[in-house]
């Protein structure tokens, strides 16, 4: 009886798990869920000179007192925001996408493509020193962890699985984003 339990509760688990992470499990491009507009830059990074700024000595107090808590679930904690969700899942407007956390550049909306996953995905870095990645063995599942060199932001998952010429999906969560025009001033 034991075993039948366990067996019944590793099927839900892995139901749950497939439901989270399979293209198509959610509300799909078809459209039964768009994407939210996407947010302003994050307010706090007007206040400081990003460039400057010691972004991993700042504490858990310091980065909730200035994120979302959504930010803080998926920066600061290595949460998910759920498949199709996203703010940035259709931005295509010219520019680049920051981190939402410490304002450094990270991917180019050139690089952006539609993986049919619910998450923004692009095929490589602005640049090979922009992220750092780590080996994430949560869930059961060996995966490749991205997070932001300057700030240690967690931002998504790397997989082999992408179009050319790298081959690679950056997927990346929404929240953990801004996007810069490419006519602002600070814009590439």
């Amino acid at each position: 009886m034991q075993r039948a339990l366990r067996l019944v509760a590793l099927a839900t688990v892995a139901l749950l798990a497939l439901a989270l992470f399979l293209p198509g499990a959610g509300p799909g491009p078809a459209g039964a869920a768009t994407a939210a507009e996407p947010p302003p830059p994050s307010a706090h990074l007007a206040k400081v000179d990003p460039d400057k700024e010691p972004w991993k000595e700042w504490t858990k107090a310091q980065w909730k007192a200035v994120l979302t808590p959504a930010q803080v679930e998926v920066c600061r904690e290595a949460g998910t925001e759920r498949a199709w969700t996203g703010a940035h899942l259709k931005t295509k407007a010219p520019g680049v996408f920051t981190c939402s956390s410490c304002g450094q550049a990270l991917f180019s909306v050139d690089d952006k493509f539609d993986s049919g996953t619910g998450w923004p995905s692009f095929t490589k870095p602005v640049s090979p020193d922009a992220v750092e990645t780590k080996v994430d063995l949560k869930y059961g599942m060996i995966r490749t962890e991205v997070v932001c060199s300057r700030c240690d932001a967690h931002l998504g998952h790397v997989f082999q699985d992408g179009p050319a010429p790298t081959g690679e999906r950056w997927c990346i969560n929404s929240v953990c984003l801004d996007h810069r025009p490419a006519d602002s001033p600070s814009g590439k």
